[in-house]
This record gives structure tokens, C-alpha cells and sequence, in this order.
């Protein structure tokens, strides 16, 4: 079984974002689970005088990230930036060694939000995460509040969350393909 960790940047109830990767886990192929992580709104702001110390909430984090074969992110911007709850995630982990050459996918949610997107990768590429580009890509949600269903009865957005999943189990198996 292939474990993939799928991440929201957005702590909001009915984020697009969290809704896409909930999606994507559905549309998971056999062999292939995909668990969305709740925790990130029990994280505290980050403190690197706790390094080496982290608090339970931050060490469950860790240990979730770590245990997964792959790590899925999708997450908002804001003010041309990274969502506050997805930089402290990853100043958490800057110097968590487990984490470094773990194939990672971004997706974004919004086709305008390039300026958070392209900060989230020099920083995931600044921590060693393999980014595999090209399981990152762009599922531009229409508009706010679709469902999961409707996530997956859009026939581009589908095609484009299953080459996202697909691309990045390939790049955690090596070389095994998932038949089409």
C-alpha cells in the first residue's frame, strides 16, 4: 500500500483547498491511500528555541509526514503569499532530516495564485523535499464551495487531480507504472 499525506494549507471549515484533496483521495487508484492531515490548526507558532523539544501536536506532525510515502499539498495564497498556517507547518520542519528527498506534489487550487505557489516551492526545495514536478500541477476550481462530487464530475479537473496522484506514485515507486 502506497501512503500519500495530503496537506491543506487553509484551515477554513469549506476550503476549496482541502475539498481538492479530498477528491484526489477518492480518486486514489488500488493500491494507493491517500488520508488527509487535520492537525495543522493544533500547531503553535513556530520557536526554534523548542528544537529538539516540540510540543506533542508538533512531533504528531512530524511523525505523520515521516510514516507517508508522499506528501500531497494543496494551499491557498493570501495576499500574494503563503497561508500563515502552511509557513508555520513547514518552519516546524525545516530541519526534520526524515523529511528530506520525500517526493511531494503541490496542487493549486487557483490558477491566479502563482506568486504563494512559487514560494511554497523554494521553500519545500530549500528543505531537500522532492518536488516532482509533474505532479504539481493547477486544478483551477471554477468557483468556491463545489463539493467533492463536483470536483470529480468535472471531466478537466479530474484528468488533471489523476495525473497529479499518478505522477507522484510513480515518482515514489521509482519506476512501477499504475495501469491506466
Amino acid at each position: 500500500m502506497t501512503r500519500i499525506l495530503a496537506v491543506s494549507g487553509s484551515l477554513r471549515a469549506h476550503s476549496t483547498n482541502t475539498t481538492v484533496l479530498l477528491a484526489a483521495a477518492r480518486l486514489a487508484p488500488p493500491g494507493v491511500q491517500i488520508e488527509l492531515y487535520k492537525g495543522l490548526g493544533d500547531l503553535p507558532l513556530f520557536n526554534p528555541d523548542l528544537d529538539g523539544s516540540e510540543p506533542e501536536a508538533v512531533r504528531r506532525f512530524q511523525a505523520a509526514l515521516a510514516a507517508a510515502d508522499g506528501i500531497l499539498i494543496c494551499s491557498p495564497e493570501y495576499a500574494h503569499g503563503v497561508s500563515g498556517a502552511m509557513k508555520n507547518a513547514l518552519d516546524w520542519l525545516v530541519s526534520d532530516v526524515n523529511l528530506v528527498g520525500k517526493p511531494v506534489a503541490l496542487l493549486n487550487a487557483s490558477p491566479r495564485a502563482t506568486i504563494a505557489q512559487e514560494a511554497l516551492l523554494e521553500t519545500l526545495r530549500t528543505m531537500s523535499w522532492n518536488v516532482v514536478a509533474e505532479a504539481s500541477r493547477t486544478v483551477p476550481a471554477p468557483r468556491p464551495g463545489l463539493s467533492i462530487d463536483e470536483i470529480l464530475g468535472d471531466a478537466g479537473l479530474r484528468i488533471e487531480l489523476d495525473h497529479a496522484i499518478r505522477a507522484l506514485v510513480e515518482a515514489i515507486s521509482g519506476s512501477t507504472r499504475i495501469p491506466q
